[in-house]
Order: C-alpha cells, then structure tokens, then sequence
C-alpha cells in the first residue's frame, strides 16, 4: 500500500480561503508521489510539489504557511489516525494513547520511505520545529488532559508531577518504538506498560 492510498485529510486549522479537500488530497498526494519516486525532502520545492498536484503556488501557500508546514501535515496523515478516547477510565484513555503509539512504531518500521521521511525530518529544524508544534505538541496535551482528569476523579494520586508522569508513561513505548527499532512491540504491550506504571501511583486509602 502507498502512502498516498493511506492519505485522510488533516484535521488543521483554516487557513485563508475556505479549504478544499480534493485540492488539499491533490496536493498532499502530489507530495507523497515524490517522496515516493525518492526526492529528498530538501529538493521539494513548493513549485515542484504544485507542478506535481497539477495547482498553483498560490493555492498551496493560501494553506500552508510554507513546505516545513505541509510536510508535517503529510506525515501525519501516513501515520495511524489519533486515538478515540474511549472515556470510561483514565487508563483506558492511557491505553488508547499508547496503542497509537504501538502502531506508529509498527507502521514506521514497514514503511521505508517514512523511515527515510523520518530521519531526514530530525536533519531538518525548521521542519521538526513544524511536526513538533502540529503533531507532537497536540498529543501531548491531549495526555497531560487524561492525567488531570483522573486526578480530579481521583483515579490518581494528586502529589504526582503530570508533567514527569506523562513521560514516564510514553517513554517504555518510544525506547522500544524508536530507539530500537528490533524490539517487539507486539499487542497487550500498552495494557502492560500503562498498568505496571498506574499500579503505584494510585490514590492510598486512609487508615482508619
């Protein structure tokens, strides 16, 4: 499967005009093509990737703000889709979180040219300071959300640091995801990783 037949539309924010989706399939397929056919990141041109979509400049620049931008939009949409909350628990919600974890690391390692697109992604900072802010930043909040509300709901112990916590629980599934990409990441690893790390940090009863 291409990374063009994986393509959903970016949820991003408007931008100028009111957006298309057969343009923005257009020009984010026009994108994948090349990255597909083996043009490096640093040769794609904004009036190559239009020549390619078959639109103008004007048309790619009134929805993004540059390439760096529609890049990250572009590897996100070969990603797995973000988690549905499933909303019964804070660990279930965990779970959910880590699992699409689980299947970036998995569709990573089967995508050649995502592992490519990756590793020129880090060489880039303005395109990783792009992914960062559209990508990483938004799923983080979205944990750190998760980690409130269960301490509210009391599901957590209200001294930790959400912050810290945050990273203790995505970091086994990035060391394994990232770090080293021959360690198996096989199913149930987010139900083991999210309950070995809550089995400590829950709220401890008075004694009587």
């Amino acid at each position: 499967m291409s990374l063009a037949d994986r393509h959903a539309a970016p949820d991003a924010p408007v931008r100028g005009r009111p957006r298309s989706e057969a343009l923005e399939r257009a020009i984010v397929e026009g994108v994948m093509k090349l990255l597909e056919d083996g043009v490096p990141l640093a040769e794609l041109s904004v009036e190559r990737i239009a020549r390619t979509a078959g639109v103008g400049k004007a048309t790619i620049y009134r929805r993004w703000s540059g390439k760096e931008e529609l890049f990250a939009d572009v590897v996100r949409t070969a990603e797995p889709p973000d988690p549905e909350l499933p909303g019964t628990s804070m660990r279930d919600d965990l779970v959910a979180i880590l699992e699409q974890l689980r299947r970036r690391g998995l569709v990573s390692r089967s995508s050649a040219i995502l592992h490519n697109v990756y590793a020129q992604m880090k060489s880039s900072p303005k395109l990783w300071s792009a992914y960062h802010a559209t990508v990483v930043e938004p799923r983080r909040r979205l944990q750190t959300e998760v980690l409130r509300r269960g301490q509210r709901n009391g599901e957590l112990r209200e001294d930790i640091d959400i912050e810290v916590l945050s990273d203790i629980i995505v970091g086994p599934m990035l060391v394994r995801a990232v770090m080293h990409p021959d360690a198996e990441l096989p199913e149930g690893l987010s139900e083991q990783i999210v309950d070995a790390v809550l089995e400590g940090l829950r709220p401890v009863s008075s004694p009587s």
